[in-house]
């Protein structure tokens, strides 16, 4: 009997396959077993940009997984590497590494939902967004009130080229309810807002104001006077015409709302003024000496004081014409108009007083 000798050839093929085959198991092991690394739950926030291999590293310093590799090399070999999603996810200790990439595909929540009332000022509308860590106020701050970096003229809006040089983005923030990438930039977040006035504004409004000789700035800046003042469509389209007919008649507007905007946003410039909480406005209010006060200067007042919505800018664009020439909102949101100064006293002490 002949002694058996091992072939090397067959040695030197034998041990690679073996090899490769407890990868291969150790592999389907890894990426189908749960982790044992924590217990419970725990959320990553995962931002846009990422590659696999970033998300990897991520996952492993969150505690999430056990191996860069083993996920690199799952997710390369399936082909979904490149369809991995940003977002928040919330990974639990008997999740997998085939599931946890399921969920990396499927998406995670990587938006907040944030509504805009109708009214809201710049200020308030940039401490909601900072409140929901959407924003650094200092920046969007910078892009609202000073300009900041929009890219071309005007942001490349249309709507915006008849704004004045020193005027705000204070009444071109619509107010909406909005979608946002919790990583977006103070600069996609605007644009977002300017946008989606563009769309609102519609080529039709545009064309009108045109017709009307008006300029959309000034249309904007009397929308938020109504926005402030009176709630119903139908009194807002009479306290339109009110304004407008005022307006060419030299007449002061004498708008409540532009000194509680002074008040608010602290925009006075007599030294020895002093704002005060309350809704009603005192004589000494009257006189303060700003270029929104629409009871010392006449015309508009310096720009928007707040943020219109659509019916306000519509109410802007087609006033109802009326006999009035005054009118007042009772404690109850009611709307009472007069034709003279007279009338308009005796409804003041009516309802007011």
């Amino acid at each position: 009997m002949e002694d058996s000798k091992i072939n090397p050839l067959k040695v030197v093929i034998l041990v690679p396959a073996v090899s490769l085959a407890l990868l291969a198991v150790f592999l389907i092991y890894s990426v189908y077993s749960p982790s044992p690394i924590f217990q419970g739950k725990k959320s990553v926030n995962i931002d846009r940009g990422l590659g696999s291999r970033k998300i990897a590293d991520l996952l492993k310093k969150e505690g999430v997984i056990q191996s860069k590799w083993v996920f690199v090399t799952y997710v390369s070999l399936k082909g979904v590497a490149s369809d991995l999603k940003p977002g928040e996810y919330e990974f639990s200790s008997g999740d997998s590494i085939v599931s946890m990439t399921k969920s990396l595909i499927k998406g995670g929540k990587n938006e907040v939902v944030i509504t805009i009332p109708e009214g809201w000022t710049n200020k308030e509308i940039i401490g909601h967004l900072e409140q929901n860590k959407l924003i650094k106020s200092n920046v969007f701050h910078n892009l609202a009130y000073l300009g900041g970096d929009l890219g071309p003229p005007a942001g490349g809006f249309e709507f915006l080229k008849d704004r004045p040089d020193n005027a705000s983005l204070e009444g071109y923030l619509f107010p909406d309810t909005y979608r946002f990438f919790k990583d977006a930039s103070e600069k996609e977040i605007l644009l977002k807002f300017l946008q989606n006035f563009e769309k609102k504004l519609s080529v039709e409004f545009s064309q009108e104001i045109k017709d009307q000789g008006k300029s959309i700035f000034e249309i904007v800046t009397m929308a938020s006077l109504i926005e402030n003042e009176v709630v119903s469509d139908e009194d807002r389209a009479l306290v339109s015409g009110i304004l407008w007919k005022r307006l060419e008649k030299k007449l002061p507007l004498q708008v409540d709302a532009t000194l509680g905007y002074i008040k608010k946003h602290n925009l006075f410039y007599a030294a020895k003024f002093i704002p005060q909480d309350g809704h009603r406005f005192s004589k000494e209010d009257t006189k303060i000496d700003s270029p929104y006060n629409t009871y010392k200067y006449l015309g508009l007042p310096l720009g928007p004081i707040s943020n219109p919505g659509l019916s306000a800018i519509k109410a802007g664009i087609f006033p109802e014409k009326s006999p009035y020439f005054y009118y007042l909102s009772t404690p109850d949101g009611k709307t009472i108009f007069s034709k003279t100064l007279e009338e308009h006293n005796k409804a003041k002490a009516k309802y007011l007083q």
